[in-house]
């Protein structure tokens, strides 16, 4: 069963309640690059399900996702109220083949891009993470709303990489 828009923002939002979302995500690169140190990169590429990802493609996925919200985030800057576009995260998935990304190189990118992202936001005035953008699927997005939903990324996909690994 597919989710709504909707069903997937209160789900994400969900994990972050009573957390600090800067302190998520500050600390998400360190706790990744802890669950998967001395993992084999054979173990980290195994699948669980015909349809599920492994721990290389989760790693793909978050540095690929950083990029995306980097470039949203600079665009609401810039044009507030600008139109943000939707992506598919499986078409993506496979048009830069996650699968075969080098889980150290995705984990390197992810941390360079999410401290580029929060170094930006930690420079911005304060009304300004009221600027929204009109997200195609989702709606009005402020910059505030969008660093939270990451948040909550982040600990969706620390939870399954943990699971995957036998860590959780």
């Amino acid at each position: 069963m597919t989710e709504t828009p909707q069903q997937y923002t209160a789900r994400i939002l969900g994990y972050i309640e009573g957390h600090d979302p800067q302190k998520i995500q500050r600390s998400t690169a360190g706790k990744l690059a802890k669950l998967v140190r001395g993992i084999p990169r054979k173990k980290l590429g195994k699948r669980p399900g015909p349809d599920k990802w492994s721990v290389t493609e989760i790693l793909a996925h978050l540095a690929e996702t950083e990029w995306v919200i980097g470039y949203r985030i600079r665009t609401i800057l810039s044009r507030n109220g600008a139109p943000i576009e939707a992506f598919n995260q499986d078409d993506w998935a496979k048009t830069s083949n996650y699968a075969k990304q080098d889980p150290k190189n995705s984990l390197a990118l992810f941390r360079a891009l999410r401290e580029a992202n929060l170094s930006l936001l930690k420079s911005i005035p304060k009304e300004k993470w009221e600027y929204f953008g009109m997200h195609q699927e989702r709606g009005k997005e402020s910059v505030a709303h969008i660093f939270r939903m990451i948040a909550g990324h982040d600990l969706n996909h620390l939870s399954q990489v943990a699971l995957l690994l036998g860590k959780k």
